[in-house]
């Protein structure tokens, strides 16, 4: 992306400390679970005592499925737990930085990011698109559909899309700059825009220091950050309803994002970003929409970039005094020189194969 990107104001930087009163137990963590069904508020308790107490027993499978069960498959507690594990696994790993070093890595992310976005190469990728759907707040997702995207990126032209198959039935479109005249829900702005708007000047975003956690192998510190509405100009949420032969009808609102950012403790590279949108006015039809965004490091003509693999988006909507939620799992596949043809394969809409279990 040839654009030249200001230093990003940090603003706020503060130091989470987990040490606080004696690690969670094994039947205390039970308890917390249980008592979650009783007060769904239950939850935000026991995610700030596993990031500031940290636990004092061995992370199981059984444990696993109870907090997956018990929790409503809530991503945030699920995540908070292995990252609760790693610390128990690792504590001298697991220990904060001082101040001023959690600083000098939120910077070095800041400057490799925008010299990353600067030099973004020209590139088409795969996206396999899992659509599914669910009554918010239970997890249990019922499949819709799949879709399967050629996104190709250009820093003359951007992101571009062209919808090639759903469900397996081959669609004949044309490249546009999105694809939301497709029926579903729908995002975009993994590449370039989820990151700029992070680390922009115009942004404003403040940073404080959470934790730490290891992202497929790599030390991280893990970083909570917030941007403020008015400061958020590419970000809001967007509602579509059907409109005859025109298509879709849009309808978007502007909104803040809240979230945390995964860097690398050595090279100062962003890993992962998970955030939700906030302040989104109480009238409007969408109620929520959270987001995660995995990178890792991609070949492309022989060359490493560190790129979008996965991206999990979910949008929770309102139909009269019921809530649902809509889920995108996107799959970042063959990333490839620009111009490259995309092909379906058989192996894509495969489901994904269950993650191993960490050490």
């Amino acid at each position: 992306m040839k654009k030249v990107l200001t230093a990003a104001l940090f603003l706020g930087i503060g130091v989470s400390v987990f040490a606080q009163g004696a690690p969670v137990t094994h039947d205390e963590y039970v308890k917390m679970l249980y008592a979650i069904q009783k007060n769904p508020n239950e939850k935000a308790e026991i995610i700030e005592a596993l990031r500031t107490r940290g636990i004092g027993f061995v992370l199981t499978d059984g444990l696993r499925d109870l907090t997956r069960t018990k929790g409503a498959n809530d991503e945030d507690l699920k995540r908070t737990l292995e990252e609760a594990d790693h610390r128990r696994r690792d504590p001298e790993g697991a220990k904060l930085p001082a101040e001023k070093d959690a600083t000098e890595v939120l910077e070095k992310a800041r400057t490799n990011t925008i010299a990353s976005l600067e030099v973004m190469p020209d590139f088409v990728v795969k996206q396999v698109i899992n659509r599914s759907g669910a009554y918010a707040g239970t997890g249990n997702w019922r499949p819709l559909d799949t879709v399967i995207i050629a996104v190709s990126y250009s820093t003359e032209k951007g992101e571009q899309y062209k919808v090639l198959s759903v469900d397996g039935a081959l669609v004949q479109s044309e490249k546009s700059n999105n694809y939301s005249n497709l029926s579903g829900s729908t995002t975009g702005g993994e590449f370039v825009e989820a990151l700029d708007k992070l680390f922009n000047a115009a942004s404003k975003t403040t940073f404080k220091l959470l934790t730490t956690d290891t992202i497929r192998n790599q030390p991280s510190l893990v970083f909570e950050y917030e941007i403020a509405l008015e400061n958020n100009k590419n970000g809001g949420v967007g509602f579509k309803t059907p409109n005859g032969s025109a298509g879709y009808s849009f309808t978007t609102v502007p909104a803040g994002e809240k979230g945390k950012v995964w860097i690398d403790r050595k090279a100062g590279r962003v890993l992962k970003i998970e955030f939700a949108a906030t302040q989104i006015p109480a009238d409007f039809k969408v109620k929520a929409y959270e987001s995660t965004i995995d990178y890792d490091w991609v070949t492309i003509s022989d060359e490493k970039f560190l790129l979008p693999i996965l991206s999990d988006n979910r949008f929770t909507t309102s139909e009269g005094r019921q809530m649902f939620q809509d889920r995108n799992l996107i799959r970042f596949k063959n990333y490839q020189r620009y111009g490259t043809e995309v092909k379906i394969l058989d192996d894509d809409t495969k489901p994904e194969p269950t993650p191993k279990k960490p050490n």
